[in-house]
């Protein structure tokens, strides 16, 4: 059965201009795997029969970078949109289980092809989009399936980070892993030691933000235990508590599922009780506690984070989130609302009110109109507050430095103290932000510290 793609002009143009050259071209990889899903591709990559010099002839008209000419690839620029064309390779050993240690540039589209790393990559579409499929990519799309080209034990030596890129397709696609792939992943999971820690975080994102996650890390949580080995205390620990149905991991999974796929927010539903079993008790009626878990789990994923070499402001932003993930916020608690977003700003408060939703979802114990309910007020309340433009930082306040300075407290210290105090009491309700009365505060106060 002859499949069809539709290319877009620029990468078909590509095509032609090789075609005209007398060199064979074609589309290849993820953009003719979307393209028959029926997704809009993000890149488009070009294979061809002519060698990097070649290239270069076939496009001097051309912006061009030379991309990894090595591995015969080089970067054509049309109108500063940037597609890889890489000539058709076999490739010579992995001794860096990354890298190939060689290629030997080849005449035919099959032997390109089968180098892939799974089946529904190995496609490739000519320019008029008749798509030419070996290894039945199509066939495993059509059945939702992830399998390797080839021998899977060899594809997942080449490259060990193909062991993640399987379940991030998986999770991202909500696909099932092939019976064989599976079992190699499985066998092969300790070669994910090898991979640097910026390919793993990539891998990572891409899996925790896919739509099927929870079950995909629920099947390979051997897997993810490897490069995540925080986690493996989670599994299967029960947590005798009548508020909670699952045990620590099933409940992550849950509350994974019924957050957002944004990358800040799983990681935090991910890590939020990894500190659980770490601080485990039973109270005189055998029911189980974990005090102080938010804290410990904090500090665990801090570490976590720098160890996959996360930033720093994505390290501090997830940080954040699980130290605070336990809160009980009323949606008519405004002095709370206040000091949360004068603490943390918008952003996080509003992420803060997500991850709590979904640990709240992930408990299993139903109550979800209520959770969802509550959830709703404490947003409304939030935007409220911003709406309103309440006093939330001492830039807002309606009273400065230079205003305690006339009123004769000293440069120093006390200056900045004293204004916190002054914020303090407007974030709890206490007083207006109104500067006749934030002086008369401010003067009770230095009086009061007087008579002391």
């Amino acid at each position: 059965m002859e499949r069809k793609i539709k290319l877009p002009p620029k990468p078909r143009s590509l095509l032609l201009r090789l075609a005209s050259a007398g060199f064979a071209a074609y589309a290849v990889g993820g953009c003719v795997r979307d393209s028959l899903l029926g997704l809009v591709p993000q890149d488009w990559d070009i294979c061809t029969s002519a060698k990097p010099e070649e290239l270069l002839q076939c496009f001097a008209g051309e912006r061009t970078i030379l991309t990894g000419v090595r591995y015969g690839t080089v970067t054509v620029l049309l109108e500063e949109e940037p597609f890889e064309v890489t000539t058709f390779r076999a490739d010579l050993g992995y001794s860096d289980s990354r890298h190939p240690d060689g290629v030997r540039f080849l005449s035919s589209l099959r032997g390109d092809l089968a180098r892939r790393d799974f089946t529904v990559n190995a496609m490739a579409a000519d320019a008029e989009g008749t798509v030419i499929d070996c290894f039945g990519g199509a066939e495993d799309l059509q059945n939702g399936l992830i399998r390797c080209v080839g021998t899977p034990q060899e594809r997942f030596a080449e490259d060990a980070l193909r062991i993640l890129r399987a379940l991030r397709f998986a999770a991202k696609l909500g696909f099932s892993i092939e019976e064989n792939t599976a079992a190699a992943i499985h066998a092969l999971k300790e070669r994910l030691r090898s991979v640097a820690p910026e390919r793993l975080r990539k891998e990572l994102k891409g899996l925790l933000c896919g739509r099927d996650a929870a079950a995909v890390m629920n099947e390979f949580s051997d897997v993810l235990c490897v490069i995540l080995p925080e986690l493996a205390p989670c599994i299967g620990f029960l947590q005798f508590n009548p508020h909670h149905a699952f045990d620590v991991w099933q409940h992550t999974l849950c509350a994974l599922q019924r957050a957002e796929p944004e990358e800040a927010l799983r990681l935090a539903v991910l890590l939020h009780d990894i500190g659980k079993p770490s601080v485990f008790s039973f109270d005189k009626n055998l029911v189980g506690h974990f005090y102080g878990h938010a804290a410990v789990s904090a500090a665990m994923s801090e570490k976590l984070l720098r160890r996959l070499h996360y930033d720093n402001a994505t390290t501090k932003l997830v940080t954040t989130l699980v130290r605070e993930h336990d809160l009980f916020l009323e949606a008519t608690d405004e002095r709370r609302m206040r000091r949360l977003l004068a603490r943390h700003g918008e952003e996080t408060v509003r992420l803060l009110l997500r991850l709590r939703r979904a640990d709240r979802l992930g408990k299993g114990k139903g109550g979800e109109e209520e959770i969802e309910h509550a959830t709703a007020e404490a947003e409304a309340l939030l935007t409220r507050i911003l709406r309103e433009e309440q006093c939330l930082s001492l830039r807002t306040l309606a009273i400065g430095g230079d205003d305690l300075i006339a009123m004769g407290v000293p440069r120093g210290r006390q200056i900045g103290a004293l204004l916190q105090r002054l914020l303090n009491a407007v974030l709890d309700g206490k007083l207006a932000n109104e500067r006749e009365r934030l002086v008369s505060y401010a003067q009770t106060l230095l009086s009061n510290e007087e008579n002391d």
